[in-house]
C-alpha cells in the first residue's frame, strides 16, 4: 500500500478552505440584512453593545434578540456557559470576528 502525505494532504484541504472562506466572506449580502460593523467592550475586554450597518447602536440583549431570529447576518448564537452568546459565523477569517471589529 503507498503510504499517504496526511500533513500535506491536510495542508491543501486548509487552504483551500481559506480561500473559498476569503470568496464567500468578499461577498455582499444577498438578502440586504444588517450586520455588525464595530462593537463597544467594558473595562474587561467584553462585548457590551453592537453597531450595525445602518448605524444603529445595539445593547447586548437587543442584539442577542436579533440575531436569534435571523435579521442580522453572519453572525450565529450558541448556548455556553449557561447563558447565550453571540459570535460570528466560524468561516476561517480572524479578521471578521466580532472581538476583532473596531471599537465605537
Amino acid at each position: 500500500m503507498e503510504e499517504q502525505n496526511f500533513e500535506k494532504i491536510y495542508e491543501e484541504y486548509k487552504q483551500q478552505s481559506e480561500q473559498q472562506a476569503q470568496f464567500e466572506a468578499g461577498q455582499s449580502n444577498p438578502d440586504g440584512k444588517e450586520e455588525f460593523i464595530a462593537v463597544k467592550k467594558n473595562n474587561d475586554g467584553d462585548i457590551i453593545a453592537f453597531k450595525t450597518s445602518t448605524g444603529r447602536e445595539l445593547d447586548y440583549i437587543t442584539a442577542l434578540t436579533e440575531a436569534k431570529s435571523g435579521q442580522i447576518a453572519r453572525v450565529d448564537v450558541f448556548h455556553k456557559y449557561g447563558r447565550d452568546i453571540i459570535r460570528s459565523e466560524p468561516d476561517g477569517i480572524k479578521e471578521n470576528n466580532l472581538d476583532q471589529l473596531p471599537e465605537f
